[in-house]
């Protein structure tokens, strides 16, 4: 068997996503909308890569773009897309790179994300 250095601390950050406080997204206009983010990578934009979303009742996302790939698993509550379509906890959902949508929750999710480049707005 393979002997094994033990991960410096340095190399590995741990949040728990139900005690560590998410950040506010901030949009391009400096406007906030309630949804905020919890990411450990701190070297790529907020909301890139992977990341756990949280939106709150009644929110709907801002209408965007992709530039990149997208995947999400619901880990609580519900999301309804633009088109009707509706996604509950348990789902995991993958949308290509320059898919144009936007969602709604009604009574607010949290989601973990990947996302592979910086949204475009379409606002």
């Amino acid at each position: 068997m393979t002997t094994m250095k033990p991960v410096n601390p340095e190399d590995r950050r741990v949040a728990n996503i139900f005690e560590t406080p998410f950040t506010p997204f901030v949009y391009e206009d400096g406007r906030t909308d309630g949804d905020a983010v919890l990411q450990l990578k701190t070297d790529l934009p907020l909301g890139v890569g992977f990341h756990v979303y949280r939106m709150p009742a009644g929110l709907t996302t801002r209408p965007h773009e992709h530039n990149g790939d997208e995947q999400f698993l619901i880990l609580e509550g519900e999301l309804i897309e633009n088109d009707g379509t509706r996604f509950k906890k348990g789902d995991l959902v993958w949308l290509r790179g320059g898919t144009q949508h936007c969602s709604y929750s009604p009574e607010g999710c949290l989601l973990a994300v990947h996302i592979a480049g910086v949204e475009k707005s379409l606002d």
